[in-house]
């Protein structure tokens, strides 16, 4: 991509980036991909949010599956240990959240269940249509 303007300007692709009707091409936002994960990259388009949750998923995940072996072999003394990857992961993907701009999965359902306005696309990747719902 090329600046034209200095830092803030707008970027512009270049011509081997573009497909024949001047759309842009996005590997990451390619059709090939499923819906989800379109719409995951869709919402954490910073590469610092990306590397948290990149860290954070995983923590989360864990946590569920060290609370099942600990459960299963009966450690209550380690309850700690499934707490603490728990919390860590959800904290770095809030992090990861309040870097970008948007609200978390989890707080989008539950402001959609209650017919809150909610924002799922930071503002300054929304397209042209405002990205904000509310119902």
């Amino acid at each position: 991509m090329i600046s034209i303007g200095g830092p803030r300007a707008q970027l512009l692709p270049r011509p081997e980036d573009c497909r024949p009707g001047g759309e842009r091409y996005d590997p990451v936002m390619s059709a090939a991909r499923p819906f989800w994960l379109r719409n995951w990259f869709e919402r954490h388009q910073l590469p610092a949010s990306r590397a948290l949750h990149y860290v954070g998923i995983p923590a989360t995940i864990a946590a569920v599956v060290v609370a099942g072996v600990q459960l299963y072999q009966w450690r209550w003394d380690l309850w700690w240990r499934p707490a603490a990857l728990l919390a860590g992961g959800y904290f770095l993907q809030w992090l990861g959240h309040r870097l970008e701009g948007n609200d978390m999965g989890e707080i989008i359902l539950f402001k959609r269940l209650f017919g809150r306005p909610y924002r799922a696309v930071s503002p300054r990747y929304a397209p042209t249509q405002s990205r904000e719902r509310a119902t």
